[in-house]
């Protein structure tokens, strides 16, 4: 294997995992202000929550599929 595919899968994979992780804090702290404020809306804003966590982890995913990639043409 080259030693570029090496470091090209490398990055790939953690900057989608970085993005993933600071996306799902994001969503996470927000929903939980949310709650603070109007803890009336707790089941919508959860719902709203799951659906971008599901929605954001789609990223580390496709930065695997992509980090699989690089190391098959090397």
């Amino acid at each position: 294997m080259g030693g570029l595919a090496l470091i090209a899968a490398g990055i790939v994979f953690g900057l989608g995992a970085l993005g993933a992780a600071l996306g799902n804090g994001m969503i996470v702290s927000k929903t939980v202000e949310g709650i603070s404020r109007q803890p009336e809306l707790k089941g919508t804003l959860q719902t709203t929550m799951f659906i971008g966590i599901g929605i954001v982890e789609a990223l580390p995913i496709i930065g695997v599929v992509l980090a699989f990639l690089f190391l098959g043409r090397a």
